[in-house]
């Protein structure tokens, strides 16, 4: 590195110096690589690297009024849940060569909607996951920004849906088959769309297999509120539950244990999600499978189509003004098992 690299910042004429080519291909080659040359495109990014080169994204806004980086907010940053939707988002940003901002907006709609306001010059797009928000509220952010939502489906906007109700025909024909006539579901939080649309799902499918369902919650979706839901499940005389998610399935795993309920012999416990550590319990926990870093991907690909930034050719069955529907299905493990002969309730 020169005495000049060390002394200043690296600029795009720097770069285009060094490699021989106008600023203008130096610019094309970082910023819309599939314009150059493949040749001339890994010479300017070696280049790039070689001489400690760093984008300006706030100069790069102000004259081609895109800042390349894309606003993605989650409901909890610490839920195992967002990891791989985290993961699936920063891998298609990275290969399209855009930078991704990660807010947390701790299960909070007022720190959803501050976010959104924050976020809105700073990036050009956002992916929204499992919003607190109303869907009066998310179509009205999307007059002002692009905007691709997980697991919501307001009108009018690009949506990802991971099909759990799906899932939970699965989980409950996988229980009748099991003996079980009695299904208790262990709710989400109310704010929550997911929470309903898995509810929903569940009456439809017990009435056509004559099956009893109830409900108890909400609960929040952390471990923490799994021994609330599990002494309530025991108090019902349950002798199958689907838990919202996996945090408060795994929660409920450890209440009964200390209660000395045994699972899956006097109680089964059907998570959703398939977090990792799901099948680190004790016992391995049953579970949907969901695609959760596919779904991160897709979002970011709609999002992109509609920024322009990937040809509406490269994007077969994401239609960027509808709904994707991604499949889950049911993983087996040892959290369930046959219903009892007799039902457990201790005192």
């Amino acid at each position: 590195m020169t005495e000049t690299d060390s002394s200043r910042r690296v600029t795009i004429r720097d770069v285009a110096t060094a490699t021989g080519v106008a600023p203008s291909t130096v610019s094309r080659a970082l910023s819309l690589p599939d314009r150059v040359n493949p040749v001339t495109q890994q010479r300017i990014q070696q280049a790039a690297r070689d001489l400690g080169y760093v984008a300006n994204s706030q100069a790069r806004a102000l004259t081609s009024g895109r800042t390349r980086a894309v606003a993605v907010l989650v409901s909890d940053i610490t839920n195992p849940f967002y990891f791989d939707v985290i993961r699936g988002t920063q891998h298609q940003l990275a290969a399209a060569g855009w930078t991704q901002l990660l807010v947390d907006t701790e299960e909070s709609a007022d720190a959803e909607m501050a976010a959104l306001s924050a976020v809105s010059t700073k990036a050009d797009g956002v992916v929204l996951t499992a919003s607190r928000l109303s869907d009066v509220q998310i179509a009205k952010f999307t007059e002002r920004t692009p905007l691709v939502v997980v697991n919501r489906r307001p009108a009018g906007v690009p949506s990802v849906l991971i099909d759990t109700p799906g899932g939970v025909e699965q989980a409950v024909q996988h229980l009748v088959s099991l003996g079980h006539r009695d299904v208790l579901y262990v709710a989400g939080p109310d704010s929550s769309w997911s929470n309903e649309r898995r509810w929903r799902a569940l009456v439809r499918v017990a009435k056509r297999l004559d099956v009893r369902v109830a409900r108890i919650g909400p609960h929040a979706p952390f471990v923490d509120s799994g021994a609330a839901a599990a002494d309530a499940a025991v108090n019902a005389g349950a002798t199958a539950c689907i838990a919202f998610n996996d945090l408060i399935a795994i929660g409920m795993l450890g209440r009964l244990r200390e209660r000395g309920v045994r699972v899956p012999e006097d109680i089964s416990i059907v998570g959703c999600d398939d977090i990792f550590g799901a099948d680190f319990c004790n016992p391995p926990l049953t579970t949907m499978t969901s695609p959760i870093e596919r779904a991160g991907r897709v979002a970011i690909r709609m999002l992109l189509g509609r920024l322009g930034a990937v040809p509406a050719d490269e994007l077969p069955g994401e239609q960027m003004s509808g709904a994707v529907a991604l499949p889950t299905h049911l993983t087996v493990r040892e959290s369930t098992g046959p219903v009892p002969a007799i039902h457990h309730r201790p005192s």
